[in-house]
């Protein structure tokens, strides 16, 4: 017979072409084979004769190396006469051109089983193929084919099939390492550990028998026995000397042994299970910190067994790693382990498997993408994760640990997912002002929020330490109210997102437009103060020019004397250092997204309340403009910024150090003074001297 043009195409594509990854030919050959157990299977529901001949499912792998040859055998459904000539040859499926187009705009030959070609992958490693086959339903026959464009089918007198098909493999020489059982058995557990029938390969055994060289008589003397037994006892170590033998046999051994746990249900699976197809699915030494195993039914059916680790891989955000560690299984035969519509990235942690119905075997990457059962399924999976979250959130301890390793995670989900936010922020834990070394929830925030506070507070800064200590929060910490710490660069991503929790807006203490609640009487102090201040206010706006956008008087600093506070929708100062980091940052970015910086003075510190009276005293004085640099530029630091000259704020403090150690700039001899010159008095004199 002549092998159909496509075929002809296809096979001629498979010989002629390098592929690196010849391995899948056993894959799908085996998968072939479960087919097959798989209809032999089903006709025995109904009838149960059919499986008479043979009533054993299973696999069988035989590597021949004196023959050079490689036997797949398995007892499924076997093909007819008829059924050889039109599926091995005559007859294109629909999947072959397609498979020779999705080849040619760059795919995988690994995909060539999703398009139901995968028979034809045998010849990457083989360069003839005999398929000896019998149905219940016709004589034995055999194909065979050289690659060429012809193949042949007879009946065949060979050795007797019961039942099923055999397919010999003849090897190429290059191919020879498909021979070796360590490989064979490596590709069966990579590729098709859990087929639901036996894997059978035909291992070599050898064995060491020990076999004595000269056997000595034993003489029988009964009165002197125990003495007797001691001299035999020396004697046998001394004269019998033992020779090993080794012995080769050979014999079947399953390979797949694993049955596949997620088939089970979650009552029947031990905890010990659970961690050995744990450590098997993932090759981690440790165990499994939980695991999610449910099955979907309905509409949709699928299965799925879903782990969290103990520790979060040291690649976790490589860009270049794969995606995900779920693998996707179809009625369990293992498709891929890098589908990236099954789970969503800030999951990518997660490993397990899901195992579906519903998908077509020849499903290839660029059909699952539009594929709504997937959609589906990835929506089930990160419901799933997150009440597994929430399961390991009632442990303390267990939540820590989750907690440190994977905290980053949740927070781009909180980034990413907008359906699930509200869910992803209930499993964050922050420091606060009140929470000392413990972490708290948002919810357990917002149960003790004061009766009249109608915000949630955060601040973001580098570390606890910074942010507890920030002018920002002063006038909060005076109040009683606690504020959230946020020091995880990611937060600032995440909390721009997060908008509110549980109906209170979040609100940032260090950006404009924080208000405290203040009482009638507050406020209308605050009147009086803003009222009194304006002079010097437009002084400071002034001097600075374009540095600030504005300068008003503060009601969150008690004890600064100044801080530099943004806009509300702009960066802040910690947003702006992170950004500044970014290695492959794009500088035009950053000049819109800058802030306006507003300056907010505190009219209750003594610096401020002095300088007033200074600027009142005389507007053009050179040490009013040159302290408020001074406070300008140290607000900068306490706000958390970054100074632009740092030269220039360091000349102004070395000003103001010889100032104090009256060291006169012409001649720079220390002279040493009697009486130390006050500031308040004679700073303008002594300025002028140092200018």
């Amino acid at each position: 017979y002549a092998f159909n043009a496509d075929i002809q195409q296809l096979m001629s594509l498979i010989i002629n072409t390098f592929y690196s990854n010849k391995e899948v030919f056993l894959r799908e050959l085996i998968s072939n084979s479960s087919d097959a157990l798989d209809k032999i299977r089903f006709l025995s529901l109904t009838d149960h004769e059919v499986l008479a001949a043979e009533p054993e499912l299973k696999i069988k792998i035989i590597p021949d190396k004196t023959n050079n040859t490689l036997t797949i055998w398995d007892t499924g459904i076997g093909m007819t006469r008829e059924d050889m000539v039109r599926n091995l040859g005559t007859i294109a499926k629909s999947g072959t051109k397609a498979f020779m187009e999705a080849l040619s705009s760059g795919a995988d030959i690994s995909m060539i089983g999703q398009f139901g070609v995968g028979f034809y992958s045998a010849f990457l490693v083989a360069d003839r193929v005999v398929v000896v086959s019998k149905n219940n339903d016709d004589k034995q026959y055999k194909w065979e084919s050289t690659a060429g464009g012809t193949f042949t089918v007879e009946e065949d007198d060979g050795e007797e099939i019961n039942r099923g098909t055999r397919i010999v493999l003849h090897m190429k020489d290059d191919q020879l390492e498909f021979l070796e059982e360590k490989r064979l058995k490596d590709l069966i557990k990579k590729h098709s550990q859990f087929i639901g029938f036996p894997i059978e390969l035909y291992v070599e055994k050898t064995t060491e028998k020990e076999v004595t060289e000269s056997e000595d008589e034993e003489e029988d003397k009964e009165e002197e026995k125990p003495k007797i037994e001691e001299v035999t006892e020396e004697e046998e170590k001394k004269e019998k000397k033992k020779k090993k033998v080794k012995e080769v046999s050979h014999e079947y051994e399953q390979i797949n042994k694993t049955k596949p746990i997620w088939m089970r249900t979650p009552e029947s699976v031990t905890k010990e299970e659970y961690s050995s197809f744990y450590k098997a699915l993932t090759n981690d030494w440790e165990e499994h910190l939980a695991c999610k195993h449910f099955s979907v039914e309905g509409q949709l059916e699928f299965k799925a067994l879903l782990f969290v680790p103990k520790r979060a891989p040291f690649d976790m955000f490589e860009t270049r790693k794969k995606k995900n560690n779920i693998k996707l299984y179809v009625r369990r035969v293992f498709i891929m382990d890098d589908c990236e519509e099954i789970i969503p990235e800030f999951l990518n942690f997660v490993k397990g498997v899901v195992d579906s119905e519903d998908l077509p075997l020849n499903i290839s990457r660029e059909t699952l993408q539009q594929n709504k059962i997937l959609k589906v399924i990835r929506k089930t999976l990160v419901k799933k994760c997150i009440e597994m979250f929430n399961e390991i959130a009632e442990n303390d301890e267990d939540y820590k640990k989750f907690y440190e390793q994977f905290s980053k995670n949740l927070k781009l989900g909180i980034h990413e997912d907008s359906t699930n936010r509200a869910k992803l922020a209930e499993l964050l834990r922050y420091h606060t002002s009140k929470s000392g070394d413990e972490v708290v929830s948002l919810k357990e925030y917002v149960s003790r929020m004061k009766e009249d506070q109608k915000e949630i507070y955060y601040i973001t800064g580098e570390s606890r330490q910074a942010v507890a200590n920030s002018p920002f929060i002063e006038a909060l910490k005076k109040r009683g109210i606690e504020v959230i710490y946020m020091v995880d660069p990611i937060d600032e991503y995440a909390v721009q997102q997060l908008k509110e929790f549980d109906g209170k807006k979040l609100r940032n203490c260090t950006k404009e437009g924080l208000d405290l609640g203040e009482t009638e009487e507050e406020k209308k102090q605050r009147e009086e103060e803003k009222a009194q201040f304006e002079g010097l206010c437009k002084q400071i706006k002034d001097t600075l020019g374009d540095k600030v956008e504005k300068v008003v008087v503060s009601s969150r600093i008690s004890d600064s004397p100044c801080v530099l506070v943004t806009g509300e929708y702009g960066w802040t100062a910690n947003m702006e250092r992170i950004m500044k980091a970014q290695a492959l940052r794009d500088s035009s970015m950053t000049s819109y997204m800058v802030s306006k910086k507003t300056m907010e003075i505190n009219p209750k510190h003594p610096i401020i309340v002095e300088l007033k009276k200074k600027s009142d005293a005389d507007k053009s004085d050179k040490t009013v403009k040159d302290l408020i640099w001074l406070l300008f530029e140290t607000s900068l630091l306490t706000s958390g910024f970054t100074l632009e000259e740092p030269n220039v704020f360091a000349n102004r403090i070395h000003r103001m150090i010889k100032l104090g150690l009256s060291i006169d700039d012409e001649d720079m001899e220390v002279e040493a003074e009697e009486d130390m010159p006050e500031l308040e008095g004679e700073a303008p004199s002594n300025m002028d001297d140092v200018d």
